[in-house]
């Protein structure tokens, strides 16, 4: 998972510095997504530019890993199979930002995607991925994209400037990307690029995890379940996001989609179909999957992920 990551305490606005300014619903996501941990083989945690200060800190999840080392072994009492912080810790990276050297504008169009990705642009965080990639084992690789794509722009940038086309054509084949809206240049490049990567784009249907009118995922519902009397990892969820107060995990979309794969409910190869993360319809001519019935396709099944996150957010405890 690749998210523009923001420190503890992340606010959406005030008189505070950039670096403490973002979207707070990449931390609501994360608390999600450990409580998830134990249902995949996670390769990395990406910490990508982002925050008003466009700056990529993997110190930030760092910090949310020590709060999820609080509660993990009380997670490992309901599944050994939750990974231990200290192997979390290890397979987390730093992507490029303003504060390492790169300059990222925040958007579409903002500037040329040459001024984000190509030679001597490589960060821990791209090397990770093509690493990854490069494993032999035959299953593919699901990044979700929780800001902008850069490290997975520079990962394959770096790929196909080094090896054959054929090589190239194989990583690319291993690849699934998921993108959360449309967050800096590299973005474009990869789908003007490459139609054969398999890619993901949810424009809008990620609002549908906007539930903060919802008696389920308002503020109330996550102050009873989630963020109080629930253990240090609930304690850091945000009450609000930029789009609502409670639940506005747009980024959530990305992991949901695998979640309900593992119920049963949807083939991950197949985006057409309903599942948890939205239902997409095939861009003519590529491998890409595009916004289809939109933000309805993800909130119809609030019920059910909502039930399993307060179940979830229960294990937390002794």
């Amino acid at each position: 998972m690749s998210a523009d990551f923001p420190p503890i305490g992340v606010v959406k606005e005030g008189d505070v510095p950039n670096t403490m300014k973002s979207d707070p619903d990449d931390m609501q996501s994360m608390v999600r997504f450990l409580l998830y941990a134990n249902e995949f083989d996670i390769e990395g945690l990406i910490a990508s530019a982002g925050t008003f200060a466009m700056e990529a800190h993997k110190e930030n999840i760092l910090g949310v890993l020590d709060e999820y080392a609080k509660v993990s072994e009380n997670l490992r009492n309901h599944d050994p199979n939750f990974p231990t912080a200290d192997y979390l810790r290890s397979v987390t990276f730093e992507g490029k930002g303003n504060n390492n050297g790169i300059h990222i504008k925040w958007g579409r169009d903002q500037q040329p995607y040459t001024d984000i990705i190509g030679d001597g642009l490589d960060s821990e965080a791209s090397n990770a991925i093509i690493a990854a990639v490069d494993q032999p084992d035959s299953r593919p690789i699901w990044i979700g994209v929780w800001g902008g794509p850069r490290e997975v722009a520079q990962a394959i940038w770096d790929v196909k400037n080094t090896r054959s086309e054929d090589e190239l054509n194989q990583f690319i084949s291993k690849i699934r990307v998921y993108l959360i809206a449309y967050q800096d240049a590299s973005h474009g490049w990869l789908m003007e690029e490459f139609p054969s990567l398999f890619i993901i784009e949810s424009r809008k249907t990620y609002l549908g995890m906007f539930g903060g009118a919802d008696p389920i995922s308002n503020l109330a519902w996550v102050n009873k379940h989630i963020r109080n009397n629930h253990g240090p990892l609930g304690d850091i969820y945000p009450h609000e996001g930029m789009g609502c107060t409670g639940v506005c995990e747009g980024d959530s979309p990305t992991f949901l989609y695998l979640v309900s794969a593992n119920r049963g409910i949807n083939d991950p190869e197949d985006p057409t179909q309903p599942s948890w993360g939205g239902q997409y319809q095939r861009k003519v001519n590529s491998n890409h999957y595009i916004d289809g019935p939109g933000g309805s396709s993800v909130s119809r099944w609030r019920e059910a992920y909502q039930n399993e996150f307060r179940e979830r957010a229960d294990w937390m405890l002794p």
